[in-house]
């Protein structure tokens, strides 16, 4: 009994590897003729991940992604590490020189999930807890985000958002949107001018790894009675210096 509850442990583990791995959505067949392991099994196991949240379908594809547990669980680990890690030093000296809440981000599905923050000592701050979810299309690094993927990836992804209006600044209009991640893409600085929240700005560059990619995003946010959107933009130097740094730690 032992050895068989062993094999379905390290079946689910290494189910759960390869959905987290893989660059495409893999089916329960695919994931099968992968892992060389019975058909009967993995659809049985997969069945039982969705259950508990580990796993889920995506509706596109059909294929298994990342369950809200399984991203949380991952969110948590990841937080933890940064925590003690340099990368939790850089946005803390940044912070410092700034003198504003920085964060860092990173783009899950069609949402933008803070897995780490240095908060200002101000009275007056925004608050996002860690793990927070907002949207793209009106944060400062969510459009970043939106900015550097291919043209029909951006389309796709854009078509299926929910553009909702969160203040009179949220830009809801496909576009208006696509004109403004244009201009992000050239210039390599997200911004928030108020369109997440009344009364906040921000700004966020990318923080690249040794592919080229934009795997996290690095923020300074502010509200509006201390600093300006253009205020703001006077840190960009340090801001892109301290996202090198973290580049570096890759």
């Amino acid at each position: 009994m032992s050895t068989e509850k062993n094999s379905i442990l390290s079946r689910s583990l290494a189910i759960l590897a390869r959905v987290s791995e893989s660059s495409h959505r893999l089916t329960s067949a695919e994931l099968a003729e992968e892992l060389n392991l019975p058909k009967p099994t993995v659809y049985r196991l997969v069945s039982q991940l969705n259950e508990a949240g580990l796993l889920k379908r995506d509706p596109y594809s059909k294929g298994q992604i990342p369950g809200d547990k399984l991203q949380q669980l991952a969110m948590n680990i990841l937080s933890q590490r940064i925590t003690n890690a340099p990368q939790r030093a850089i946005l803390q000296k940044l912070s410092e020189e700034v003198g504003e809440t920085c964060n860092m981000t990173f783009l899950d599905g069609k949402d933008l999930i803070y897995f780490d923050r240095v908060e200002t000592d101000w009275p007056i701050k925004v608050q996002l807890p860690l793990g927070s979810r907002v949207p793209l299309h009106c944060t400062a690094s969510g459009k970043l985000f939106l900015a550097n993927m291919p043209s029909r990836k951006r389309k796709l992804l854009i078509d299926n958002l929910n553009l909702e209006r969160h203040t009179a600044q949220t830009i809801t209009d496909i576009n208006d949107l696509n004109e403004e991640l244009d201009d992000i893409k050239k210039t390599g600085v997200g911004t928030d001018e108020e369109e997440f929240i009344t009364g906040m700005v921000a700004i966020a560059v990318p923080v690249i790894n040794r592919q080229n990619e934009i795997v996290f995003t690095i923020a300074i946010h502010a509200p509006t009675l201390r600093k300006s959107i253009d205020e703001l933009r006077q840190y960009l130097p340090v801001l892109r210096r301290s996202a090198a740094d973290i580049s570096l730690t890759f």
